[in-house]
Parts: C-alpha cells; sequence; structure tokens
C-alpha cells in the first residue's frame, strides 16, 4: 500500500466523529459538504494532498448532459443539475457552463441512438434530432473535417455543458469547511474495524471512532472493503485527455462551440476551449491501459494519443498542432452502473464509485451518501446501484462500458 507523503496536516484527528468520510475527490468532497450543510459532524480525511492529480477529480472540465442510455440516468441528470444549483446557491460561485452539446451517432456505430432517444422522450425531456448538413450549419468547423457526414445524425441538447472537475471539487471542499467540516489531507486510512453498530477509523495518525464511514476512495476503495469481505470485481484504467493547440480558437469559445460525444467504439469526446484557454481538449473514453493505482506511471500512451490525434485531425480537419497530454483514473465495474449503497451485514459503511462518468452527478452522489450516512432510507432510484446487485460480480467485460 501507498504511503502517504511525509507532511502531515498542523491539527490533531479528533477522538471521534459522527461520519468520517474516506477520500476526498469529487464524491467525497460532495458527502463532507452534503454532511456539513446537515449540521454533522463531519471528518474528511484524504491521503494525499486536496486537489491531487493522482485519481480522477482533477483537470479542468467535466461533460454535464441530460442524454443517456436508460430513462433512470436520465432521471437522475435533472437531480445532477439540481444538487450543483444548491451547490453554487451555497458557495456564491457558478459551477455549471451551459455550452450546448451533440451526441454524434452514425448508423453502423456502435452505440445505437435508439436507447438514447428512447430514454430522453420517456422522461420528457427535450432535445433535437438533427442531420450532419444541420450540425454543419450551427457549427461551421465541423464542416472542415471528414467525420460529421451522410448518414451522421445527433441528439442536440442546449442544457448540455460543463463541470469544472478541479475547480468545482474545491468549491465543495471550501463550503464543507465554512459549515463546519473538517477536512484533514496527508492523512493515510490504514484499515476500517466494525465496532458494534460503530467504526474504527485507523489512520497513520491515531484512530477516530465513527458512527458512520463513506468510503469514496475510488481506485484505491478495495483496499479497504476487502478486509471486511466486500472486495469489488473492478478495473482501474489510466485514462488521458489531450489538450490540442490551434492558432485561431475563436470558433471554439464556450458561447459558440458545443461539447460533443462521438457515440462508437472506440468512443471519443471533447469541449470548447475551457480552463486551459490556448488549446481543445479532446479523449478517448475507456481507452486506458489497466493499472495499479499505487504503481501506476503519469506518462501518456502513446498508442491512445495516436488515435485519439487522428480522429481529432478527422473530426475538424487542419490547424490543430501536437497535443499535450495529461492522465488520470478510471475505475470501472463489471456494468459500469454507479455503486452507491450501504454494505451488506454492515450497515455503518457505506461505499461509492462513479465508474468513470460520475463526475457530473458528484453533487447528488454526496446529497444521497449523507442522506444514508444519516439513518435515511434508500428510495427505489436507488436499486441499480446497490451493492449486492448481481451484474455488480460478474466478470469485467470492456463491451458493457460502451454506453
Amino acid at each position: 500500500m501507498l504511503d502517504a507523503p511525509d507532511a502531515l496536516a498542523p491539527a490533531d484527528l479528533p477522538a471521534d466523529a459522527e461520519v468520517v468520510v474516506v477520500g476526498l475527490g469529487g464524491l467525497g468532497s460532495a458527502t463532507a459538504y452534503w454532511l456539513a450543510r446537515r449540521g454533522c459532524r463531519v471528518l474528511g480525511l484524504e491521503r494525499f494532498e486536496l486537489g491531487h492529480v493522482r485519481g480522477a477529480s482533477h483537470d479542468h472540465s467535466r461533460i454535464i448532459r441530460r442524454s443517456y442510455h436508460t430513462p433512470g440516468y436520465v432521471e437522475l441528470t435533472a437531480a445532477a443539475y439540481r444538487t450543483w444549483a444548491q451547490v453554487e446557491a451555497d458557495s456564491g460561485e457558478q459551477i455549471i457552463t451551459r455550452t450546448g452539446g451533440i451526441d454524434l451517432f452514425h448508423p453502423e456505430g456502435f452505440i445505437s441512438s435508439d436507447s438514447y432517444r428512447a430514454s430522453l422522450d420517456a422522461v420528457g425531456v427535450d432535445y433535437e434530432w438533427i442531420d450532419a448538413a444541420e450540425v454543419c450549419r450551427r457549427w461551421p468547423v465541423f464542416a472542415a473535417g471528414s467525420v460529421v457526414r451522410g448518414d451522421v445524425h445527433a441528439i442536440c441538447s442546449a442544457d448540455s455543458g460543463i463541470v469544472p472537475a478541479g475547480r468545482a471539487t474545491a468549491v465543495m471542499q471550501r463550503t464543507a469547511r465554512r459549515l463546519g467540516a473538517e477536512l484533514h489531507e496527508r492523512t493515510l486510512v490504514r484499515a476500517l474495524h466494525p465496532v458494534g453498530d460503530e467504526v474504527d477509523v485507523v489512520t497513520d495518525r491515531g484512530t477516530v471512532r465513527a458512527g458512520h464511514v463513506v468510503v469514496t476512495a475510488d481506485a484505491w476503495t478495495n483496499q479497504l472493503l476487502a478486509p471486511l469481505g466486500h472486495a469489488l470485481p473492478l478495473m482501474v484504467l489510466r485514462e488521458q485527455v489531450s489538450y490540442f493547440p490551434r492558432a485561431d480558437l475563436s470558433a471554439f469559445q464556450p458561447d459558440r462551440f458545443p461539447v460533443w460525444i462521438w457515440m462508437d467504439d472506440p468512443s471519443f469526446y471533447g469541449f470548447p476551449v475551457y480552463g486551459d484557454t490556448t488549446a481543445l481538449k479532446g479523449a478517448e473514453d475507456c481507452g486506458g491501459v489497466e493499472v495499479d493505482p499505487d504503481t501506476r506511471t503519469f506518462e501518456p500512451d502513446p498508442a491512445n494519443e495516436r488515435r485519439l490525434t487522428e480522429f481529432m485531425h478527422r473530426l475538424l480537419g487542419p490547424g490543430l498542432g501536437a497535443p499535450r497530454t495529461t492522465t488520470c483514473l478510471y475505475t470501472l465495474t463489471s456494468d459500469r452502473d454507479f455503486v452507491c449503497d450501504r454494505l451488506p451485514g454492515l450497515a455503518q459503511v457505506s461505499a461509492a464509485l462513479g465508474t468513470g462518468h460520475g463526475f457530473k452527478f458528484a453533487a447528488w452522489f454526496g446529497e444521497r451518501l449523507a442522506a444514508r450516512a444519516c439513518g435515511e432510507p434508500a428510495g427505489p432510484e436507488m436499486a441499480p446501484f446497490a451493492f449486492d446487485r448481481p451484474s455488480l460480480q460478474v466478470p469485467i467485460s470492456r463491451d458493457a462500458w460502451m454506453v
């Protein structure tokens, strides 16, 4: 197990807390915020520094959208927007930037548009179904490439946009602290020991007795759950995103260019100019190699970068410069559905995973995890994310990730 850095947070850990949150990325920081908002005495512990780049909650941007492949997820997106709006209200900072968005499909693609359109229709969410010519009319930069042609169509949604991963996580941390949460970085949780209906949280700085523990440790989840008999079949991928410079970026500003997703295998996605004002961001979904989070490198994979670069040139035509690439982690389940539940037989411990598409829902995760930690029952919308669902225990299949 990778030890935390030598430097320790200056304050001593408390002897006890109502709730301890382990892992302060997007999901954990949101949980600490919602618990503090409830007036709960919450302690958040992060093994690395706050805002570190070893996991999945850093960098500039994530896509937020209403379009999804099931009605359940489409309904959940409404909760995502609602809970982010509450974070904005409590923090006084804008989180979501609406740019509009397009999901691009072609008839022979691995991902069918049918389930997406049917799910949006079932929930009553407005969208447009537009052809390639209309995409190029609205955003002429696509006409310079060779991808948006022929029978390509797009789901077009005005509500789609950007959630700033690193900044939003920091906003939730600051707001949680202002509301009374105690957050400690560089504090390694070594073990969880259930004691009656409580839990001893054993760290490298001492032991804290908690009434409830929420594990939001992402790639390090099984290091804490396996000793409790609840290891999950997980695969950790080293993913990467690339920033492509371009001499003229005026047509790619957030008010002139949408977030976009190419719905095929491989699946690519990208953003307008945001965060890094000198370049366009693009990435491949689930294109990385399997790694151990404690021994992974931060070097980009050349093959992945070549696939993305070739696609970006086909999508947008000439003019893109050589990319700058950075890495992150995806921690994936067999079905790629979320985990958000108490452990079977250990009601005093909850766990959550966003499975590579959870940051847009981070504020919702925090609200639900805080509610469960405070004793509220799970609603029917949480059943697909239960810890004991059969699909969570089947062997990993990459095909199931292409949704």
